[in-house]
């Protein structure tokens, strides 16, 4: 997706080898035009998979996932990451460590919004190591809903969280991939 590898090369910056700051189109500010597109991006290669719910991870792969949502017309669900006073206590629990938070944390999502009859697509920002990735699988595999696919606006492919989710069999997308990171200079793949 040109627009977003443009945004990334203009306006991303690395932090280290393996960390890359998107702030400024994904993870503090985001680009209601730019999400957009993305969303439309996954929408067109998901749509003839028969997604009946979009689903996330708090808070970085909302923005995204709303918009693959609102184009494919299903409904958006993400986990959530703090237990609030409004928290169903009937939920589907995975502790997950947080490769940019460097901390364990647990996600959740509510048994009511997960069933047997969804077919769901996950969409996320970034993937780096995978352990979310593969602790929002946990909880759809629990569900007993069926999981189409994964969708990812940015695939460090440098570290191997996608890897690990492809070689579970499960398809990934990703719109634009990293093959290295260097200070002052990311690398692109085609």
């Amino acid at each position: 997706m040109d627009m977003l590898k443009q945004r990334i090369l203009q306006e991303g910056i690395v932090l280290s080898n393996e960390v890359l700051k998107l702030d400024a189109i994904l993870n503090h500010q985001v680009d209601p035009e730019l999400i957009m597109e993305m969303g439309k991006e996954f929408a067109k290669r998901f749509e003839n998979e028969g997604i009946t719910k979009v689903v996330t991870i708090e808070s970085s792969g909302i923005s995204v996932a709303f918009a693959t949502a609102y184009v494919l017309k299903v409904p958006l669900v993400f986990a959530r990451r703090k237990k609030t006073l409004t928290t169903d206590n009937d939920s589907y629990c995975e502790r997950v460590p947080s490769f940019t938070k460097g901390i364990v944390t647990d996600i959740m999502v509510s048994k009511q919004f997960l069933t047997p009859q969804d077919r769901v697509l996950i969409i996320d920002d970034i993937i780096a190591n995978g352990d979310a990735a593969r602790g929002i699988i946990r909880i759809i595999e629990r569900s007993g809903a069926e999981l189409a696919g994964f969708g990812i606006a940015v695939e460090k492919s440098f570290q191997q969280g996608a890897q690990t989710i492809r070689d579970l069999g499960i398809r990934v997308d990703s719109l634009v991939r990293i093959g290295r990171l260097q200070p002052g200079r990311i690398e692109l793949e085609e």
